[in-house]
């Protein structure tokens, strides 16, 4: 869970239409910060994502903007997180011809279709409803590539974090059949090979999944003292098993990851939780 980052340019050309901005907003859980994206090649350019409203990613954008001699005609917000989000105003106030969009969308944002496509010269975007790090995250295919802005759901580094696990899941599997090259993520650094990294979060969820399964199997704890004949545990004690080797600074965050595994498991009819005791077993030990 804890991991050193690669540094990346602040403004960085990563095909022949796509240049990514960073949000100026490094930090544990931004990584190198909020990554933003120029798309297209002419005079008129989309824009993905606007930071959180840093002084310096403006300044970026519009720098970046003088060099191409171009424009934003549109932008389009992945989701409603602030560091996605939190630039709006200041593109607003700087362009105030482009017109931003975003799935479910505040005051003075359009609306976008799951489907709906966006098109400047040498870039067509068809958006991608992909809920699960939130409940309205849309991702992009770039057509022209083969490729896909993945928001939050997939990262340059780590794994991502998600409101619903079982949704979440359900787009991942969605996305692996839209588009087949490169992961253009919201933080950290382009994924060479998309579909790849998309089936190793896959994996990497089905392992944590199976290893609260096995605690949840066993009656007691290695140290005994949260003992359980029933095999019931809260999400917690879960959490310094599976996570014995990662520091117990971490294992607060973690403990969300396993409640959401629980609540999966228990949408499925796997598991049952005891309301009053906040403790978890499996439905049948023996099945599973």
């Amino acid at each position: 869970m804890a991991m050193e980052i690669m540094p990346l340019r602040d403004v960085e050309r990563l095909s022949s239409s796509v240049i990514r901005i960073l949000g100026g907003n490094p930090g544990k859980f931004t990584l190198q910060g909020t990554n933003t994206y120029i798309v297209g090649t002419g005079p008129k350019r989309l824009l993905i994502d606007t930071g959180e409203g840093k002084p310096s990613w403006i300044a970026l954008l519009k720098e970046t903007l003088k060099r191409e001699n171009a424009s934003i005609a549109e932008a389009i917000i992945t989701h409603w997180h602030g560091d996605h989000i939190g630039g709006v105003k200041q593109l607003q106030d700087f362009s105030p011809q482009t017109i931003i969009y975003k799935n479910q969308p505040s005051d003075g944002l359009q609306n976008i279709a799951d489907g709906q496509k966006f098109h400047v010269e040498g870039a067509s975007l068809r958006a991608f409803f992909s809920p699960g790090h939130t409940q309205d995250h849309m991702s992009l295919v770039l057509e022209e590539e083969d490729a896909m802005f993945t928001g939050d759901n997939v990262l340059g580094h780590g794994t991502a974090v998600f409101e619903d696990l079982l949704t979440y899941l359900n787009s991942l599997e969605k996305m692996r059949g839209v588009f087949g090259g490169r992961a253009y993520p919201g933080h950290g650094p382009v994924v060479e090979d998309g579909l790849n990294k998309i089936l190793e979060y896959i994996r990497h969820r089905q392992q944590r999944e199976d290893q609260v399964i096995q605690v949840l199997k066993s009656s007691q704890s290695e140290d005994s003292e949260t003992a359980s004949d029933l095999g019931e545990w809260t999400s917690m004690e879960i959490v310094k098993i599976v996570y014995k080797d990662v520091p117990e600074s971490l294992h607060l965050p973690a403990n969300g990851g396993v409640i959401q595994i629980l609540r999966k498991l228990k949408e499925e009819n796997k598991v049952l939780e005891n309301p009053r005791t906040e403790r978890w077993r499996l439905r049948n030990r023996a099945a599973l």
